[in-house]
């Protein structure tokens, strides 16, 4: 059954431009958090002369020293935030919730991530779906979240969800995108020693194209 769009509304559904007009220059999930996500990404993302894309990005991606990538592209709605990102080699303006096709050509990238916004989009299966047109096949694209969020500006879906709930229904982005395969997830508690915010991370790989719209 379809997602009822009912259920990707949200508490503050105006343009996202406003909300995020001014740059916000603070890390949404504690240092923990971010050692996990960063060890997530050592093992999902190739390591070496890499092009990535960095979706829904801010003014850190996260990646960890063992990623040596040729180039990362990042995508998001602030431009000083992103342009303060030293990990960032180009900056896209670009607002998926009024366009979820990105602004890119097909099969270009070696694997993509969206850290802790996932909670944000209103079309998350044509955004997840698009992801897959511009990576190249067996690309991954993982997608971490924690339990901190902007409540008015999450989707009815996501902040009504208990935190299992929320990786089966990135799982259910995954697959009615209909782009990928070979699906893992990972799931870090905050009962973890240091405790820490929790980290929960679905991995997607693109599936092998079966035509060139593929």
């Amino acid at each position: 059954m379809p997602i009822n769009p009912e259920f990707l509304h949200r508490i503050d559904d105006a343009d996202d431009e406003l909300f995020y007009s001014q740059p916000r220059f603070v890390v949404h999930i504690d240092d923990g958090a971010i050692t996990t996500i960063g060890e997530i990404f050592a093992r999902s993302l190739p390591q070496r002369s890499a092009v990535l894309l960095d979706v829904m990005s801010s003014w850190r991606s996260h990646l960890p020293s063992a990623i040596q990538p040729a180039r990362v592209v990042g995508l998001g709605l602030n431009r000083a935030e992103m342009e303060d990102n030293p990990q960032l080699g180009e900056v896209v303006v670009h607002n998926l919730n009024r366009e979820p096709r990105l602004p890119f050509d097909a099969v270009i990238f070696d694997g993509a991530m969206l850290t802790v916004s996932v909670q944000y989009l209103t079309h998350p299966i044509e955004v997840f779906a698009d992801v897959g047109r511009v990576l190249k096949p067996g690309a991954p694209f993982v997608v971490s979240f924690s339990n901190r969020m902007f409540f008015t500006k999450a989707v009815a879906l996501w902040t009504h969800a208990s935190e299992p709930q929320r990786v089966a229904l990135v799982q259910r982005y995954f697959q009615e995108a209909g782009r990928f395969e070979k699906m893992e997830t990972f799931e870090r508690g905050a009962a973890q020693s240091p405790a820490a915010d929790p980290v929960y991370a679905v991995i997607g790989r693109r599936r092998a194209l079966v035509d060139q719209a593929g």
